[in-house]
């Protein structure tokens, strides 16, 4: 498997990979523009980067064996996610690494903002000694408020830092709960009006998406007290540059601290190299050795749990799966599979809604939704559509108009394990089927179809029909399949009465020909041919 390294890393996390017999670990001399990199990437696996290389649609278009992207730090706007998921790409990130650098960088521009050191520096290296004018504007952190936007891991370090400090904070995240802001030892802000009216500091720790671009303009500074101090070592997308320009000039912003920009390098001719009561600095948030050592070791082991093992962590368009609940999940996704191919092949045109319950053991999975992907990819299978995998088959499933509902459900169950399925179209259900384990997890099977009790296998052909409940039924078939050297493997049998309506599944040894099948749909107590393929 060719792993490409397209940006630097930590030899150690390098060697990681390179010690792997599975691994062909190409790294490059440095990092390419789209154009050239689209060449190397059509036999890759995996992709390493860190932020500057891109990985937008056309590399991950030209790269038809791509299987993940290893993003060796926390952000990862330089890599399409859409892109990824719609190709099946699993994107996965190392948000541990960078935590602790980015926190003491965050922490060491607000102390800069508060006694202002890069200025009183450029004026020691003048020549200068200005301690009466520098020191009669520079104020002390305790006693003073910090907004914190975005409490995740690196929010929430600085915060301690900053309590540590003396200093109250004022915290606000659409994922914080009270409980949570409580535990850290900061005030829970229901929205970002509430920290702008308080906060003296202002730190910003989120990701750049629709509602944060540009989240700090000019209508925000209005809101906030006059004097306020600004530290952003996030992203750069997240301020609006002149609006914070003009909060600088008209002193409604008192200072702030940039590690972040939105175009990198900040080019030479930058408005924000003119102002005075700026601090710039050149994106060094996760520069340090540790970290660098950190978030090289972390992706490579992140690439190599998923490649090798199946394991998913730190992605951040699939759903975490370490390696001890893979090894829990792992029988039930061939069962899964089947159940959705066969409900597929069983359905009209029109399902809009999957209802996946969970029963007895089942229901204790410590994560269904590898399960549930499982069920969706069978029964996306026989639409014609290429390259569905577990990363993409929810967004395809989506965009096709299914909806995709999971239950656990504690009602008695016939079976140890019980795994159920029903499809829908505009409310009405048109078909059901159940599956479960004989003996052992590696011996699924098929036991209930429109509610009726079978036993199928889960890969192989199968025919099934409807027929009268009569003498002379199962003598016939065997005959028929016989007469066309059509050999059958299994037979089930399943019936509402005695002398009733039944349903017969066969499982062969090959596909039927159509003679076969013309035959049977001749005969008057036969009904609903129908050839599955698992």
């Amino acid at each position: 498997m060719k792993i490409i390294v397209c940006d630097p890393i930590s030899p150690k996390g390098i060697a990681l990979l390179q010690q792997r017999p599975e691994f062909n670990v190409v790294v490059l001399p440095k990092p390419l523009p789209e154009a050239e990199l689209i060449p190397l990437v059509s036999d890759a696996v995996a992709l390493v980067v860190r932020s500057e290389t891109k990985v937008k649609a056309k590399v991950i278009e030209a790269a038809k064996q791509l299987r993940v992207v290893g993003r060796a730090g926390v952000g990862v706007d330089n890599v399409d996610i859409e892109s990824a998921t719609q190709h099946g790409v699993v994107v996965m990130n190392t948000p541990g690494g960078n935590t602790v650098t980015t926190a003491e960088l965050s922490f060491a521009m607000l102390l800069s903002l508060a006694r202002k050191v890069p200025q009183a520096h450029a004026t020691m290296v003048a020549g200068k000694w200005d301690r009466k004018e520098l020191g009669k504007s520079g104020v002390e952190l305790q006693g003073k408020t910090l907004g914190v936007l975005g409490m995740g891991r690196i929010g929430s370090e600085v915060a301690k830092r900053a309590i540590a400090f003396g200093m109250k904070v004022v915290a606000y995240d659409p994922y914080l709960t009270e409980d949570r802001a409580k535990a850290i030892g900061a005030e829970f802000a229901p929205d970002l009006d509430a920290v702008y009216r308080v906060a003296d500091f202002i730190t910003v720790h989120m990701p750049v998406t629709k509602e944060t671009k540009e989240m700090l303009n000019a209508a925000a500074f209005s809101k906030m007290k006059p004097g306020v101090r600004i530290v952003n070592c996030a992203r750069g997308e997240i301020v609006n540059e002149a609006d914070l320009i003009a909060a600088l000039e008209s002193n409604k912003v008192a200072g702030a601290a940039l590690d972040v920009f939105a175009v990198e390098p900040l080019p030479a001719d930058h408005p924000y190299r003119k102002q005075p009561n700026l601090i710039l600095t050149p994106h060094l948030g996760a520069s340090t050795e540790e970290a660098q050592e950190k978030c090289g070791i972390e992706v490579a082991e992140v690439i190599a749990g998923y490649l090798l093992t199946g394991e998913v962590r730190n992605a951040v368009n699939l759903p975490f799966l370490d390696a001890k609940t893979y090894e829990q999940v792992k029988p039930y996704l061939p069962l899964g599979e089947a159940l959705g191919k066969l409900l597929a092949q069983l359905s009209p045109a029109g399902a809009d809604k999957l209802h996946i319950t969970f029963g007895g053991n089942a229901k204790s999975l410590p994560n269904i939704d590898p399960v549930t992907r499982a069920i969706v990819r069978g029964f996306l299978s026989t639409s014609n559509l290429k390259d569905v995998n577990n990363v993409n088959v929810r967004s395809v499933a989506q965009s096709m108009g299914i909806t995709v509902e999971e239950k656990k459900s504690d009602e008695p169950v016939t079976f140890n394990e019980w795994v159920h399925v029903q499809v829908f179209s505009n409310g009405q259900k048109l078909v059901s089927a159940g599956g479960t384990f004989f003996g052992s997890p590696n011996n699924p099977r098929i036991v209930r179809l429109f509610s009726q009790p079978v036993e199928i296998p889960v890969a192989g052909t199968l025919l099934l029909l409807n027929n009268s409940d009569k003498p002379g039924i199962v003598g016939y078939l065997g005959s028929l399949l016989g007469k066309h050297k059509v050999n059958i493997a299994s037979m089930s049998l399943g019936r509402d009465t005695a002398g009733g309506k039944a349903l017969t599944v066969l499982s062969l040894d090959s596909e039927p020909p159509q003679a076969v099948l013309t035959e049977l749909q001749k005969d008057n107590d036969i009904s609903n041919v129908k050839v599955v393929k698992l």
